[in-house]
């Protein structure tokens, strides 16, 4: 090629290069236009918060053991906070959020996350989709993760992590579709209409249940309820409460998905109920033992947290109040007369905080919903939509009958593969030794 040659065609290369170059640029502004940037922070941060729910109920479930358990409870926290982040990322969120198939599952178009990147989110437009990902993410980690408490102490850490991935992708995806997803059947993204705003019945619900039907399938401790000792160290579990309180402003305000009056709203029901639970438990423990307990009032306090969840962004504070009140009743109950009464041996009461709380809240949001919160949402019974109630009944039905039946089946399966329950010399030695080999408190002589 002569120089007179290349001298025409490097600066026509150069010119289309430019103009390439430019459409793009102009294509790329295009897509992040709608991008804000306040909401997109908003949304990590709120993340961020949620990611430290985990270390949060780890803490708050390792003080409540045995300390011959206490790593064993935060090995599983911190494991399922790895392993469901590498199945989200692979077919999770796909499951969860992806187009719709009947509505009853999301489809594998964004399988490994595939045409999922700095678009705005078909869920939340004014942020980055790997943005929504993310939060949505840390909702899908702690969910599993709540069911540990009711099998503390005598399951194998193999089959916890099986059962972990399984009831992820076949319990907890399917839920999240369902309420969340577009197409949906339950939700009001083209469904009957059940209102969760953060995890009612796809977190609380879901994950209670599962807990009943671990308690139940795995039997009780040795030795339960006659040689059972107290919690083995209160203050660790009183800073894992706190971090549980301190991330739901997170877990509830940022399901607002994006920085306005709802994330307000829902940031205030959440602190109010979780203030009015934890003190009407309190009252409840000094009227019935004639002494208020510590903790009764961490236990009530996450007990108004989880009920205020579905809630959080369509009540008012009072109706927050309302919310927080019976349920710090209804779960104190429920631990305290139910759980004896039926004898069955769920170790740190997920199911009578987590799954009486969640169905509590989620009728209770078909109650006080008010569109003066959020225009957006439905009005509930008390202001004029008795409808509401019906559609949130139904939904909490539906959502815990698959939960506990389809964790029965799956508790099944992994004890026919790999087993699940330690043995009972395991189980008197410890899971930190004999799972793990290691001990949680060394005494120097």
């Amino acid at each position: 090629m002569t120089g007179r040659t290349l001298s025409f065609w490097l600066p026509l290369a150069a010119l289309c290069f430019s103009v390439l170059g430019a459409a793009g640029s102009a294509l790329g502004a295009d897509a992040q236009s709608t991008i804000n940037s306040g909401d997109t922070t908003w949304i990590l941060v709120s993340a961020a918060l949620v990611m430290l729910m985990t270390p949060g109920l780890a803490f708050f479930y390792g003080g409540l053991v045995r300390k011959k358990n206490i790593l064993s409870v935060l090995m599983q926290c911190f494991m399922v906070l790895c392993i469901i982040s590498i199945q989200w990322v692979l077919v999770g969120y796909s499951l969860s959020f992806g187009p719709s198939v009947g509505g009853l599952i999301g489809s594998l178009d964004w399988l490994g996350l595939r045409g999922v990147g700095m678009e705005p989110a078909p869920y939340a437009p004014d942020v980055p989709h790997q943005a929504f990902v993310l939060f949505q993410m840390m909702f899908a980690v702690i969910t599993p993760g709540l069911i540990i408490g009711a099998f503390a102490e005598r399951m194998k850490f193999s089959s916890f992590c099986l059962f972990s991935v399984l009831w992820a992708t076949l319990i907890y995806d399917p839920v999240a579709h369902w309420v969340w997803g577009r197409g949906g059947f339950l939700g009001t993204a083209g469904g009957w209409g059940a209102i969760d705003f953060a995890g009612g019945m796809v977190v609380h619900v879901n994950a209670g249940m599962a807990a009943l039907a671990a308690a139940l399938f795995l039997g009780r401790r040795k030795g339960f309820p006659q040689t059972m000792s107290p919690p083995h160290n209160l203050p660790v579990a009183v800073i894992g409460a706190a971090l549980l309180w301190f991330g739901w402003f997170g877990f509830n305000a940022g399901s607002a998905l994006s920085a306005g009056s709802v994330a307000v709203a829902a940031f205030m029901a959440t602190h109010v109920a979780g203030a009015t639970a934890g003190l009407a438990w309190c009252i409840l423990d000094w009227l019935r033992y004639g002494r208020p307990t510590t903790l009764g009032m961490i236990t009530g306090a996450v007990a108004g947290l989880a009920a205020v969840t579905p809630a959080a962004g369509f009540v008012t504070p009072l109706g927050a109040m309302a919310i927080g009140v019976i349920s710090g009743a209804i779960c104190w109950a429920a631990v305290t007369w139910l759980k004896a009464a039926l004898r069955y041996d769920d170790t740190l009461d997920a199911f009578g905080v987590h799954g009486i709380g969640g169905m509590w809240g989620t009728l209770a949001a078909g109650l006080f919903a008010t569109q003066a919160v959020n225009a957006a949402g439905p009005n509930g019974l008390l202001y004029g939509k008795a409808a509401q109630l019906v559609i949130q009944l139904k939904a909490v039905g539906i959502t815990a009958a698959f939960s506990f039946v389809g964790s029965l089946a799956l508790l099944k399966l992994v004890d026919l593969l790999v087993g699940l329950r330690v043995t009972d010399h395991e189980e008197r030695v410890g899971l930190d030794l004999t799972q793990h080999k290691e001990a949680g408190y060394t005494v120097i002589e």
